[in-house]
């Protein structure tokens, strides 16, 4: 016996989806819309940035299924979320990714190319590839066949395949926010929502297996920085200076 489905089940991110949502709509600020250097691509990783968040918690807790809920529910409540909260994300920084800005819908070394219903492959701008992909996530989960709100209606057996689809483009959206639009998202001080966005997603479709890693993995610096806790400041007393080996090694991946 399924439990009534109109309204989903609330999240316990609620507070976190409010805070997004409320800043994103109130911020007025207009950043230059300059594109990055090469060199300054992977500004996200730093720590003055990475440090910014909207609220500290425990990402496993918000994420894990709640007992008294069906698996399926939790899954379409939190993916229409994501959907709604990443496309709200990603419209403060649209004026300036164009065309011409974005010739490409490129994260780190990687370009998206977007494929048909036939399975035919299209090499597209930027904002065509986004506008694709919100399309597409939005007439999903409006869908009453694949994400029902009434009560008695089942989900389909292709359920979980069509929420693995969602949420490996709208990681893209989310890599291609970092890695093209980072200078203006920290112009217009929203970083620290994008990074608790970033990390709420990313814990969630890790807890259940959302997306294969090798499609995240470009992103896994930045992952493993913000999916761990703030780190809590250290007794102020002085530290060791560090070995000359320590300060020349680079780790790549």
């Amino acid at each position: 016996m399924h439990p009534h489905k109109n309204p989903r089940p609330p999240l316990t991110a609620k507070m976190v989806i409010q805070a997004v949502g409320k800043v994103l709509r109130k911020s007025k600020t207009k950043p230059n819309g300059k594109k990055p250097p090469a060199e300054e691509k992977k500004q996200y990783v730093e720590p003055e940035f990475t440090k910014i968040r909207v609220l500290e918690f425990d990402l496993k807790e918000l994420v894990v299924l709640p007992r008294e809920i069906d698996l399926n529910e939790w899954l379409a409540s939190n993916t229409t979320t994501f959907f709604n909260l990443i496309n709200l994300q990603y419209s403060t920084i649209s004026e300036f990714c164009t065309g011409e800005t974005c010739q490409a819908m490129t994260a780190c070394s990687t370009i998206y190319y977007w494929y048909d219903e036939r399975g035919k492959k299209t090499k597209c701008t930027a904002p065509q590839y986004v506008d694709f992909v919100m399309s597409l996530c939005q007439k999903l989960v409006t869908d009453e066949e694949i994400f029902p709100t009434k009560y008695g209606k089942e989900f389909p057996n292709s359920f979980e395949s069509l929420v693995k689809k969602i949420c490996r483009y709208l990681f893209h959206v989310l890599a291609h926010l970092y890695w093209a639009h980072f200078k203006e998202t920290v112009a217009l001080d929203l970083h620290g929502h994008l990074n608790t966005l970033y990390a709420h997603f990313i814990v969630f479709v890790r807890e259940f297996n959302l997306i294969d890693p090798k499609e995240t993995c470009i992103m896994d610096d930045l992952s493993e920085i913000l999916c761990s806790p703030l780190p809590t400041p250290a007794p102020s007393t002085a530290a060791p200076a560090p070995s000359p080996s320590s300060q020349n090694h680079v780790t790549e991946r």
